[in-house]
């Protein structure tokens, strides 16, 4: 019996088009039986909370500041042409006229599709979060020795 294929990706951009790189690839990958786990951290972790708008999430006024101004997915920027944050406006409106899911259809599809969502422990420590921040599809909070540990066997990506 073969063994399962393995992807795990670690998400460390905020980026509308990082993310949406992340998640297509995850929910591709998932379609054609891979594992897949992704390792969101840093401006990563926006894409898993619950907050999809601009709130102040975090412990103290600094770490609420950055939750604040990051945003979450709804309001993910662009990493060139953002435009004032119209950039991913036009991309989603692209993709919707492409038939191309948007980066919410991809993360539902990701939920969907099993994919395994987790967030990272260390940068949750740094930026205030805690688990009750993201949506319930986060299987858990890793440390990065457990997330090497997950991901041993297969591919790792970094974006």
């Amino acid at each position: 019996m073969a063994e399962q294929k393995k992807l795990s990706l670690i998400a460390f951009s905020g980026d509308f088009d990082k993310l949406t790189a992340v998640f297509t690839l995850a929910t591709g990958a998932a379609a054609v039986g891979y594992e897949v786990n992704i390792f969101f951290t840093f401006w990563g972790l926006d894409a898993i909370k619950q907050k999809r708008g601009r709130s102040f999430t975090g412990g103290n006024w600094l770490t609420k500041l950055f939750g604040f101004m990051m945003g979450g997915l709804s309001v993910a920027p662009n990493s060139r042409f953002n435009f004032c944050g119209i950039g991913p406006k036009i991309f989603r409106s692209l993709m919707r006229k492409n038939n191309v899911a948007t980066l919410e259809e991809l993360v539902n599809a990701a939920n969907a599709l099993g994919v395994n969502l987790y967030a990272c422990e260390m940068a949750m420590h740094v930026l205030g979060l805690e688990k009750k921040d993201f949506i319930p599809e986060v299987k858990d909070v890793l440390g990065v020795a457990s997330f090497l540990h997950l991901s041993e066997g297969g591919q790792t990506m970094f974006i």
